[in-house]
This record gives structure tokens, sequence and C-alpha cells, in this order.
């Protein structure tokens, strides 16, 4: 902004934040007893991004043809009174203006008003479009109101809120304060729109659905379940780890191709990855298989890539990920070979050969893991760390897969396979299980687990297997983690940076 500069209004201390605080609860007292608090009368008819779409490419000439009046509202971010003329930055939904407010062109005493207002108030201006002196974009102003009195004064203007956890814990503002933060979420939103204009579209028709949050037997994900309770009924009941069950019981019923962007709750830790509560998309494709699903979530990130960046690739914390294609595809059984070249020769479905590995590189395991757990955790604690432009891992051990079909060849494994990207599972689809008495098989497995002391293991859900014997065509299906990949496209650091709210310990 050329024609002022940003007034600070940052307490020093607490004591100071009280009192500026008091200040602005007198001046607000002041508004109720004129009947002028909090009105709601005031109707805008443009915005500051509208305005600089329309105007930017004009200059002063051109500007003084304009016979037009804008009305705007938003927050007053910045604010310089030079004598009869104040200057005011605004900011709204869709970024800022300069106001030039000078004392002759407003009603009597009005401009002997606004001189009390403070930052971050939330006010209303009408007026004609104008460039200053100093070449300017602005709105010369000849109305003016007080829409929303701010009690709390705003952080320093240039730092924001350097406080991470204050920037979590007090995301509105976070918001007001940060173009960063702003944009992050806007790509977001971006991000889901895409996925679904992708999926609806004619070539693919998928349709969107929603199912139940609130399961009476938690199921579709080895995790450990929210558990509540359900009054009217007395009956436990579970916030869901994953809609699978339910959506594969869409494709029973001849639905053919379901999605959701859903929302997951998943009782475990928190960490620049993982948040209790996340978003998923999950989506499922009858007379398809895990390849087709490949295929698919490619295709889908090629398009995303370029709506968001215009390009085929995105820079992810120094790294430029190349997402324009073809991605790797390897085994994990391959993938485990190459990253540890000393186990290349070895049998790597011998459980003692494994447990003995995974102890010399200090991998935890358990005594009633099998071949395949173990070959999983030597995965996952020695390869994906590398795995950093985009890969499918391929052909994961049955003993870790409950829901997916077996491998026609080897049925130690099943068709199914995860997405990595940076090193981090993005995407898990796989080829259904669509044979109930296997189905129901496994469930008795993770029974078991489960009765070992295993708090992720499964339930046992004979109504998925009732819809199983009804007849499940051959069908393929998959979870993105939106969380994850919005990371990615907007490099952040943390999965706390693009969740608007993310999970806090409460104040103390």
């Amino acid at each position: 902004m050329t024609d002022m500069k940003n007034q600070k209004d940052t307490p020093a201390d607490e004591a100071d934040e009280n009192r500026l605080i008091a200040e602005r609860r007198g001046k607000l007292d002041a508004l109720r007893a004129s009947g002028q608090a909090y009105p709601n009368s005031f109707r805008k008819d443009t915005t500051a991004g509208m305005l600089h779409t329309r105007f930017d490419s004009c200059d002063a000439e051109d500007l003084a043809k304009v016979d037009e009046q804008f009305a705007l509202a938003g927050r007053m971010m910045a604010k310089r009174v030079m004598g009869k003329i104040a200057f005011v930055l605004l900011q709204d939904r869709s970024g800022s203006i300069q106001l030039m407010i000078q004392r002759d062109n407003l009603p009597e005493g009005l401009f002997q008003e606004f001189k009390h207002w403070d930052i971050g108030d939330i006010i209303g201006a009408t007026g004609s479009i104008v460039r200053t002196q100093k070449g300017e974009l602005s709105i010369r102003v000849n109305a003016l109101r007080l829409l929303t009195k701010s009690l709390r004064p705003l952080p320093e203007k240039y730092h924001g809120l350097t406080d991470t956890e204050m920037r979590y814990r007090q995301r509105y503002v976070d918001l007001i304060m940060s173009e960063d933060s702003r944009t992050v979420f806007r790509t977001r939103s971006r991000i889901i729109t895409f996925i679904r204009s992708f999926m609806e579209s004619p070539e693919r028709d998928f349709l969107e659905v929603e199912t139940p949050m609130m399961h009476p037997i938690p199921g579709g994900a080895t995790a450990r379940p929210f558990v509540t309770h359900h009054n009217a009924l007395d009956l436990q009941m579970y916030l869901r780890v994953a809609p699978e069950l339910y959506l594969k019981r869409l494709i029973v019923g001849g639905l053919g191709r379901v999605y959701e962007i859903n929302r997951n709750f998943r009782n475990e830790g928190v960490s620049t990855r993982h948040n209790p509560e996340f978003t998923m998309l999950e989506f499922y494709w009858a007379y398809a298989d895990y390849n087709d699903l490949m295929d698919l979530t490619e295709n889908m990130l090629v398009g995303l890539t370029q709506a968001v960046t215009g390009g085929s690739a995105v820079t992810y914390q120094g790294d430029v990920i190349d997402f324009s294609g073809p991605y790797e595809r390897l085994s994990v059984e391959e993938a485990v070979r190459r990253y540890n070249p000393k186990l290349a020769e070895a049998n790597l479905w011998d459980p003692e050969f494994l447990r003995a590995a995974c102890d010399a590189m200090q991998i935890h395991t358990e005594k009633t893991w099998g071949a395949g757990k173990l070959l999983t955790e030597l995965f996952e604690a020695t390869v994906e760390e590398h795995l950093q432009q985009p890969t499918f891992i391929t052909q994961y051990p049955t003993e870790v897969s409950p829901l997916s079909r077996r491998n026609d060849d080897n049925p130690d494994v099943t068709d199914r396979f995860e997405l990595f990207v940076c090193g981090r599972e993005i995407a898990n689809g796989f080829s259904e299980l669509n044979d109930p008495e296997d189905q129901a098989e496994r469930f008795r497995a993770q029974v078991e687990n489960k009765d070992a002391g295993d708090l992720e293991a499964m339930h046992y859900d004979a109504d998925y297997i009732r819809a199983l014997e009804y007849g499940m065509p051959p069908t393929a299906g998959e979870g993105i983690g939106i969380d994850r990949l919005v990371m990615i496209y907007t490099d952040a650091p943390s999965i706390r940076d693009v969740l608007l709210f993310p999970y806090m310990r409460p104040e103390a």
C-alpha cells in the first residue's frame, strides 16, 4: 500500500491488552447508548478482488470516466489519519483495497467519529473508484459506517501470529492476519472441487453418496475407534473409522460406482501427519480391479496438479515432486529388496529370518506375527522414507489386508496397492474381496487378534457378510487422504496447517 504505513496495534503485554480491551468496550458502550451498535442494514455490492480485476489496468483518466458508486465492507487492517484526510486498508474475503476518506466528503461529524475507530473494526464504505497521486487504486469514500466493533486488538501486522499453537487454536485470528493461511484453505477447497468434478465427469460417472458416521460395529479399517453411547437406544456406538463396508453394501445394491468425501475418526496419536479426525475420498468401482484404480489415480493427480499449479510438478519442503507420470510400480517385496541390498537374495517369506532381520534393525515385532506382517513392518521401517516421487507399492501380504482380494497367482499377497508421495502414504486401494466365506474367515481371524489384545483389529460384521451373500460383483475400491494431499500441494510441513481446526488439548 503506497499511501500509508500499517499502524501497529499490538499490546506489549497482558496489562496493555486489558487496557486496550477496556478502552474498546467503552467505545462500544457509547455506540450502544446511541443505538449504533452492531447494525445489519448495510449491503455491499462488490468486493476488493472484483474492483482490482475490473480496474487494475485503468489509469486515473480512465477511472475519472467511471460514473458508478461502489459499496463494500470488510475489516480495517491499517489506518493513517493526516489532518482532513485518512487512508484505510480494507480487507474482505477477496483481498484488500485502499479507502481514501476526506472529511469534507462525509456528513458533518462522521470524520471525527471515524478517527476513534480501531484497527480490526469491521466497516462499510461507499464511494467512487479513483487512483491517488501515488497511483494506488482506491475508493474515494462518501458514506461510511461502523458495522462491528472489534473488542480485542489484532496481533502486530508484520508478523501475524508467530506462536504456532496460537495459530492453530485461534484460527480465526490466523486467517485475519495471514494471506498464506487463507491461500492454503482456498487451495484445499479447489482440490476437493476438482476431485468432485473428476469423479462425476461423464467418462467416470461416479455417484456421490453419504453413509453413517456412527456405527454399531466399527469396520472398514484396522484402527482403534472412538466410542460413544446412544441414550435412547441404550446402545454403544462408534464413530466411523472408515465408510468402506457401507459403500460396498451400495455396490451390492447395484449402484455400481460410488464415492464419498468423508470425515473419519481414529482414536490414535497426534503427529505432523496424523489427526484423530481427518478427511478421505473413498470410492468403489464395480467390474474393475486394482490396476484400473492405479490408472485412475494417476490420471486424477496429473489433472489436479495442472488445475492447482498450471504445470506438472509441485515443490514440497524443497523437493520437486513430478506428478506427470507414469508412476513407478513396485511390489512390497521388490521394494524391500531394493532398499535393503543385504536382503536382495534372502527368502523374505521365512518368518524366522524376517524376525531376526527386524531384531537386527531394532524394529518392534510380536510373537504372533507371521511373515506377511513382519515383511510389512520391514517395509514401513526401511522403505517408505525413500519413496519421494509418486510410487505405487503393490501386492501387500494377505495377513495385513483383511478386506483385499487374494492374488490369483500367489495367495500370500493381495491385489492391493498404496500410493506414496514424499515418503508418506497418500492412497490405499485394492481389488475387493467379494467371496463371503473367505471374508467371514478373515473376520474371524481379526476377532482372534482382538481377543489376543490387538485394539485395532476388526470386529465381525455379520450384516456385511449377509450383504456379500447376496452377491457383490468384482469390485475395486480406494481411499485417498485429502489432508495429506493438501499438505503436498500447499507445501505444509504439518497436517495441522491444512486443518481449519486441528485437534488441540483444552486450554488450561
